[in-house]
């Protein structure tokens, strides 16, 4: 048998039980929060699934707003991961996927440039270059000493070499600088999610403790009937 159809406080729509969660199940600083918008709401009022995270994002933007003052566009970004169910962190690899041909050019110059690779290949040319000119080709060599072309050269590679590791430099402060509000972001939703938890766990804490409590009287009511017709008997 199906159950007769809900109605939501808020939106005024007709839903089945499972659609709807009570008002009297809501943390008492969200349901305060809805109470700011909507004041004619009860506690044994009904609210629709799915408005309530859009409802949660509305309230820890308020909070973060009396917290923090302006909310930047990271704040944002997690109030809207928090919205949607979404998550903020990113794997790293597909960053670097997004990398132009550009940009793996100048990461890969700059990887091959500071590696002891390049400084032993380089330093055995030039070795190779000063044996040629001076004792291969003596009579009539190409860059006789002191090696003006090689000095060409050399200087050719450390202008172009420069700018190419700048870039890559720059490319690896913006990493890090992404890097660093990926990490602001998965700290702050955690640490809204933990705040939100803990007071979940209050407020049903809370509610079993009276639940119990409601029990023990009925219990204990119950015991002295028994004890009284014990007597009356």
């Amino acid at each position: 048998m199906n159950s007769p159809p809900v109605i939501c406080a808020i939106s005024g729509r007709s839903l089945r039980e499972k659609q709807v969660v009570p008002c009297s199940v809501l943390r008492p600083s969200l349901l305060q929060f809805i109470r700011k918008k909507h004041p004619q709401l009860r506690d044994e009022d009904f609210i629709a699934r799915d408005l309530l995270p859009g409802i949660k994002a509305a309230y820890v933007e308020d909070a973060l707003t009396e917290e923090i003052g302006e909310i930047t566009h990271l704040e944002r970004d997690v109030i809207e991961s928090l919205r949607e169910h979404e998550i903020v962190s990113a794997s790293p690899a597909e960053k670097d996927d997004e990398r132009s041909f550009g940009e793996r050019l100048s990461d890969r110059i700059a990887e091959l440039g500071g590696s002891w690779a390049f400084i032993i290949g380089f330093g055995l040319f030039l070795m190779l270059w000063v044996v040629v000119n001076t004792l291969l080709l003596a009579t009539r060599p190409p860059d006789p000493y002191p090696f003006i072309f090689l000095n060409l050269i050399l200087s050719c590679i450390a202008a172009l070499q420069a700018p190419v590791i700048m870039m890559s430099q720059n490319r690896q402060a913006a990493r890090d600088r992404q890097q660093a509000e990926q990490d602001y972001k998965i700290n702050l939703k955690a640490e809204l999610e933990i705040r939100h938890l803990h007071e979940k766990m209050d407020h049903l804490l809370h509610h079993h403790s009276q639940r119990l409590l409601e029990i023990q009287h009925i219990q204990t009511d119950l015991l002295r009937q028994l004890v009284q017709k014990s007597r009356d008997d």
